[in-house]
């Protein structure tokens, strides 16, 4: 098998039949399975799989089991030589899954590449991310980020000063549309549980790259990305989950004595971060019941 794709869905009804099927169409270009592994989806997304998608192999959860844990079934139950981790919001377009797989052969020092992300109206989507680190959060929170977008300094988190429209080798790729490298992942091991929703593909690309492995961003291979299809129904949740998948991240590889210091004061930012997020999320929900 040349490919395994996994799909994690809840509540993905609204997207999971235009994803399959911008799979499906690559049919007979590679060898190809899709593992669907679902979370408990209380709508129609395991129904729309069995009646229309036989042909998917769906490993149904009893419970939300959260992202990195259903990503790591489906890498087990996998049997290919290269794996895509795949969001339900995503659609590949043309080649893209062909493209990504012989990228890879072609370069067997990666141990991943991520397709040009695109938005429904066809502009590009900042997709690719520097690690972050403690200066991260000061340059978001103080709006340097925002102030100076395409600065190496205050925007390196989100590559502002990076067009997204040509290799290179990155840190990290979303996740939303990422290839890897099975005999890597055998390496330096799955996603970390721990990193219950976010991050943990951040924590991945960060032990591939400690390992001498390379990371690429490969704009040839496209994909629309809808963002946040099933998370955005939960987004005061989600925030919550972020911020604390950050501070996980740096607790797991920041070991230096100065950093386990730095790491109080961050908590409480990180904290006053989420919830001043959560707040204005609310804001503009309240503004949208109005309209």
């Amino acid at each position: 098998m040349d490919v395994s794709i996994i799909i994690v869905t809840w509540n993905s009804s609204s997207f999971i039949a235009e994803c399959l099927d911008s799979i499906y169409s690559h049919k007979g270009k590679l060898k190809f399975e899709v593992i669907v592994v679902d979370n408990d989806s209380q709508d129609a997304t395991k129904d729309i799989i069995r009646e229309f998608y036989p042909w998917i192999i769906l490993i149904e959860n009893k419970e939300n089991s959260g992202y990195a844990k259903a990503n790591n079934q489906g890498i087990q139950f996998s049997s290919g030589k290269y794996i895509l981790l795949l969001n339900p919001d995503v659609r590949l377009r043309d080649n893209a899954l062909l493209d990504l797989f012989l990228f890879m052969k072609k370069n067997p020092d990666a141990a991943g590449a991520g397709p040009q992300l695109l938005n429904p109206d066809g502009s590009i989507q900042s997709s690719c991310r520097e690690f972050p680190d403690f200066s991260t959060l000061i340059y978001e929170i103080s709006g340097l980020s925002y102030l100076f977008p395409k600065s190496k300094t205050f925007a390196k988190w989100r590559m502002g000063y990076f067009d997204h429209d040509s290799l290179r080798e990155v840190d990290q790729p979303m996740a939303s549309a990422l290839m890897l490298n099975k005999k890597a992942l055998a390496q330096v091991g799955f996603m970390d549980e721990d990193f219950v929703m976010f991050f943990n593909d951040v924590d991945l690309c960060y032990r591939l790259k400690k390992a001498d492995w390379k990371i690429y961003f490969y704009p040839e291979a496209k994909a629309y990305h809808f963002l946040g299809g099933s998370t955005r129904k939960v987004k005061s949740r989600m925030i919550y989950l972020s911020h604390r998948g950050y501070y996980k991240f740096l607790k797991k590889h920041r070991k230096k004595t100065s950093d386990k210091i730095l790491l109080i004061p961050f908590y409480v930012l990180l904290y006053i971060g989420a919830v001043i997020r959560v707040i204005v999320q609310k804001i503009k929900n309240l503004f949208k019941l109005s309209e």
